[in-house]
């Protein structure tokens, strides 16, 4: 089951067509919760985010969930979204909770970080 929870309530997604020319660069924080450590998630989480030139990490939780950070043009980042619902195999993904702000601007590259680290 995938069920995604958007933090701004308004439903709308930007589809993978649209142009990132379009969209100004913005931020997901991401709460993904379900089957997702011990699994490879994070490194695909990674993986995924620098194939669309995203910068952000990506986190194990202590309560068994991933955090994940991205920022970039709304469209990579929905098209993010949609490959975290899915998951690698093995991961089993229950609930995305997204919340959606503006950019910070002081992230580079796609990094994955230890369980520990308390954010940016």
């Amino acid at each position: 089951m995938n069920d995604r929870a958007d933090a701004t309530g308004d439903g709308s997604h930007a589809g993978a067509a649209d142009s990132a020319e379009h969209h100004p660069i913005v931020r997901i924080e991401a709460t993904v919760r379900g089957r997702v450590q011990g699994v490879g998630y994070r490194w695909f989480v990674s993986r995924a985010a620098s194939r669309l030139e995203l910068v952000g990490w990506v986190t194990n939780r202590r309560d068994g969930s991933v955090l994940l950070v991205a920022e970039g043009p709304e469209a990579a980042l929905e098209n993010l979204l949609a490959i975290v619902e899915r998951g690698p195999a093995g991961a089993s993904v229950d609930h995305v909770e997204v919340k959606r702000g503006p950019a910070a601007g002081n992230l580079q590259g796609f990094g994955i970080r230890s369980g520990s680290h308390s954010g940016d």
